[in-house]
């Protein structure tokens, strides 16, 4: 399925309400998604992602038939992670298995070590239970580096989590 990786808009904020006011996807992100998710967190949002200067952070709205239906974002590191990156993204269960998500992966970090010279890792860390987000990984030919055991506290159930990297050289 065709989509674009672009900058966010302030119109933006309707449909991210309307597609991330979802369980399916809060629960397999960090506790800073909200759900319920409203149209006045979908707007903090937005302003966050239009108010990052690209220095250390590169926000991208997915938009998929013409409306932004997902996010992905690199934050890059600081002191000794300066050469690091952490990935993050979330798509609308409509657009689920249609290979979306892994393109705009490959596409996000092709642009994170481009724009950032000298970065040579870009990472993420989905929850161990997450087996489709561990698929777009794999399929954006990320490796698995470990599973950090009882890592993460998600709504009282602590649980494991998956550290994958890209490196530089594996573009």
């Amino acid at each position: 399925m065709d989509f674009i990786l672009r900058p966010w808009r302030r119109e933006d904020a309707a449909a991210v309400a309307q597609y991330a006011n979802n369980e399916k996807i809060a629960r397999n992100l960090r506790d800073v998604f909200p759900y319920p998710y409203t149209l006045a967190d979908a707007e903090s949002f937005v302003d966050s992602c239009l108010g990052a200067d690209g220095s250390c952070q590169l926000f991208r709205a997915i938009e998929v038939e013409g409306r932004a239906a997902g996010s992905i974002a690199l934050c890059r590191g600081g002191d000794v992670y300066t050469l690091a990156a952490e990935l993050g993204y979330w798509l609308a269960e409509d657009f689920w298995g249609q290979g979306i998500m892994a393109q705009a992966v490959r596409q996000i970090c092709a642009e994170g070590f481009a724009r950032w010279g000298g970065l040579v890792r870009i990472h993420a860390e989905p929850f161990a239970h997450n087996a489709g987000s561990r698929r777009v990984l794999e399929k954006a030919g990320f490796t698995l580096e470990g599973v950090l055991r009882k890592s993460v506290c998600k709504r009282g159930r602590v649980c494991d989590s998956c550290m994958y990297a890209l490196l530089v050289e594996d573009m």
